[in-house]
Parts: C-alpha cells; structure tokens; sequence
C-alpha cells in the first residue's frame, strides 16, 4: 500500500513539475486555439463557404476590372490624371458596390471615351460579372452597398399607405428634382455639354442608386438627406407617373412649360396671323376686282 501511494506521489509530482513548465500554457493555448476553430468550422460551415466565395468574387472582380476600367480608373482604382492635371477617370475608392452596380448595369460604364456624360447603352457584362465588378471596388473602401427589393418595393404596403407614400414622395420629387429632370421626369440639358436623363420607366434599382450616389452632375442623396423611406416614396411617385394616363392631350414629351410655349407661338399664333394675313390678301383682291369691274 505505501508503494502505491509514492508511485502515485511521484507520479503526481512530476505531473505537477510540468504544467508549471514554460511550454505548459503554450500549448494550453494552442489546443484552445485549435478545439474553438475546429467547433467553429463544424457548426458554421456556411460561414466559412460565404467568405470564400466572397474572396473568389473580389478576385474575379479584379481581373475584369484590370481588363475594362483600370485605363482611366488606376489599377487599383485610384483614379488616372493626364500631365496637364486633367483627369481620365476618377477614384473608385469609396464610391461603393452601389455606384457600379449603377454604372455597370445601366451601361454607362465603360465609356468609350471620356466626356461631360455617359449615356445609357447595352450592358456589356453580364449580372454576375457585374456583381464581381461592384464586390472588388466594395474591397478598396467602405460606400453604399446595393439596394435590396425591400428598399424601394411598396410591395409590402396596404393601398392606403402607398397612396400616402405616392403623395409624399411627389412632394420630395417637386422640391428637389424637378429642376432637372423636369416634373414629369422626362429629362433636360444642363450646362457644360450634360443633360439629366429621362427617368420614366427606369427599373426602381437604378433610381434608387442614382439618389444614393449621385452620379455625373446628380446631387448625393445620402440616407442623411434623404432616409431610405423617402428615396422609397420618391420612386413610388415615378412608378405612379408611369401608370398614369395622360389627359391632357398632346404632352409634348412633357418638357414642361418651354416647349409648351414654343408650340404655342409657332402653331397657335402663328396659324392666326397666317389666317389673317389671308384674310387681308383675300380682302384686297376682291376689293380689287370690284374696282376693276
């Protein structure tokens, strides 16, 4: 019996003598380190998958990038100045995977060459090289993400509040846009060479994007100028606009009071003084043809 107890002893002592040794809490620490990243992986798997594909996704991003827009963008998006200080194309860094979700989808991007505006044309990559585009320049800075369905979708409203959202983002519309984008939406010249596109029957994406980003000549419409249920009524109001029929006829486009009145001039007034400048010729010559007789 007293062997077993200093067999024990010893062995008791030397267990001892070694958890207080300088490699005991190392490896401590390495087996907790190990048993929290195996149970990590074990029971988020789907985790781990998201941030490869992510990774994937922002590689493949880049080499479209360096293929189609680092020529005015920079190779790694910082933007391409000319030796006399003008610049080719901007800093990407920050603008966020709303901005090109933007340019790209609409086809506005890349440009065949630098200009005071980049029109809408076919898209020239596909969604999901898009969406690799929009997630590597996402990488070179924090900005606004790409907008969700529940953003701008009044899908989810009862009939009365989507009719208190169309009025409320009229007003919004009236206040902030019509200067440029006529109250119709349906576009107008700026200076400098640009203009402000024709925003009716633009997907509500688009709309929303062009609000949170602000591009060419558009003002930035943050979440701070306007809240995410603002931009939502806004295009609510388009989309009514859309639906509308228009009763007054002839709109003209909807260019607003400049081409109304520039109709006015040379088809109204100027069929009545044609009209009278008959009448007179016409008085004239009968009045000619009494004296005569």
């Amino acid at each position: 019996m007293r062997l077993l107890n200093r067999s024990a002893n010893g062995w008791a002592g030397r267990i001892s003598r070694h958890r207080r040794g300088p490699l005991a809490g190392l490896m401590v620490l390495l087996f907790g380190l190990i048993l929290t990243g195996s149970l990590y992986a074990a029971f988020s798997p789907a985790s781990a998958q998201q941030a490869q594909t992510s990774a994937d996704e922002v590689a493949k991003g880049r080499q479209l990038f360096l293929v189609g827009c680092a020529f005015c963008h920079g190779q790694n998006g910082e933007g391409v100045l000319t030796e006399d200080g003008n610049q080719i194309g901007p800093s990407l860094v920050g603008v966020g995977a709303a901005a090109v979700d933007f340019q790209v989808g609409t086809g506005r991007m890349p440009m065949a060459q630098p200009g005071a505006q980049a029109p809408r044309k076919d898209v020239a990559y596909s969604d999901d090289e898009v969406a690799a585009l929009a997630a590597y320049v996402a990488s070179l800075g924090p900005g606004p993400s790409v907008p969700t369905e529940q953003d701008y979708s009044t899908e989810g409203l009862s009939a009365d509040e989507r009719e208190a959202a169309i009025v409320r983002g009229g007003q919004i519309f009236l206040t902030n846009c019509t200067a440029c984008h006529n109250f119709e939406g349906a576009g107008g010249a700026m200076p400098r060479g640009g203009y402000a596109p024709k925003i009716r029957g633009v997907e509500p994406k688009y709309i929303y994007e062009a609000m949170l980003t602000g591009p060419q000549a558009m003002d930035t419409f943050s979440n701070g100028n306007l809240s995410p249920e603002e931009k939502r009524d806004v295009i609510a109001y388009l989309g009514s606009l859309n639906e509308a029929p228009g009763y007054g006829g002839f709109g003209l486009g909807g260019m607003g009071p400049v081409s109304e009145g520039l109709f006015a001039w040379l088809v109204g007034l100027g069929s009545l003084v044609g009209f009278a400048v008959w009448i007179a010729a016409h008085t004239t010559r009968s009045n000619k043809e009494k004296v005569e007789a």
